[in-house]
């Protein structure tokens, strides 16, 4: 099948923005000529892609599909054409990078600050994800590298690495100080409130495990999309939770939250960088990648998968 590659860069347009008008403006083109093409792709392919109403554009199952992985390919070829055109002295390219929040504040910040200082050339585009999302993504090839907290579950070709261990520990704010008196069984502290990350996420299912383990049932009062406002929420006394030690720990020695002090413990997690192996990587991926991890040259994956 010989298709021209401006139908797929139009159709590619046409997925992000899901709206002709947008698309047209991106590609410096007209609202006819989109459409235009968009039938002609369609006729080639021999399949609708998509679907139009009063309300806009939206794909069909096969143009989902053919979206997955024209948008996956368009992002390799301006990497390389950002590649080609730069003279090899110093590294330079963008790296759109998808990590949580936890592994933003526990490593990620440090390790930028490091890469940014030795390659100031690099470009990031950054985006905050749950762990399953930024995996979602690194897989359809949306993403260059994952940075993510444990637990999770990756396909044969996604490789990972640990950069850096941590415990979950669990806190309160003032008005439940007479919990740290003694030490408890997590069974004592079920019908408390609880604040935690929300039901689509993999920290959540870790911690329902974990309850359930211990013979309580997880039912938070408060769920948060993202891992940074739950220590703020039990700072104000809206309930008790676990959080990662090392973000625990100033606000435990300033006293704006106490350490409960539980018999059962969580199992160690940790912060991970991931990668699609199938993928081909930049110079400025591999230098990121070998400077994250703390070595010299690039990484030595170990692999995880389903």
């Amino acid at each position: 099948m010989n298709i021209n590659y401006e139908y797929y860069r139009t159709f590619y347009y046409v997925g992000k923005y899901r709206n002709i008008t947008k698309a047209a403006q991106a590609l410096g083109s007209n609202q006819p000529n989109v459409t235009r093409v968009m039938k002609l792709l369609e006729n080639e392919l021999g399949c609708q892609l998509l679907l139009r109403s009063n309300k806009g554009i939206a794909l069909t199952e096969k143009g989902e599909l053919l979206y997955e992985r024209v948008s996956a390919a368009f992002f390799q070829i301006q990497a390389a054409e950002e590649e080609l055109s730069r003279d090899g002295k110093l590294v330079e390219g963008t790296i759109i990078l998808g990590t949580t929040e936890t592994a933003l504040h526990l490593i990620l910040f440090q390790r930028l600050k490091e890469f940014k200082r030795d390659h100031p050339k690099v470009r990031f585009k950054i985006y905050n994800y749950s762990t399953r999302d930024a995996i979602n993504e690194l897989t359809r090839g949306a993403i260059d590298i994952s940075v993510v907290t444990s637990p999770f579950h990756v396909r044969k070709h996604i490789k990972s690495e640990r950069l850096l261990e941590f415990k979950d520990v669990l806190v309160c704010g003032s008005a439940y100080a007479e919990l740290t008196h003694r030490k408890r069984h997590l069974a004592e502290l079920g019908d408390y409130p609880w604040v935690c990350l929300g039901k689509n996420t993999m920290t959540y299912d870790m911690m329902s495990d974990f309850f359930l383990k211990n013979g309580v049932v997880l039912k938070p009062d408060i769920e948060v999309a993202t891992a940074d406002l739950i220590i703020p929420m039990i700072q104000n006394d809206l309930g008790i939770g676990y959080v990662p030690e090392q973000l625990a720990q100033p606000e435990l020695d300033a006293g704006s939250v106490y350490r409960i002090p539980v018999y059962e413990e969580m199992e160690t997690r940790a912060v991970c960088v991931l990668y699609d192996a199938k993928r081909g990587r930049s110079r400025c991926e591999k230098e990121f990648l070998g400077k994250i991890c703390g070595k010299k040259e690039d990484c030595y994956f170990r692999q995880n998968e389903i």
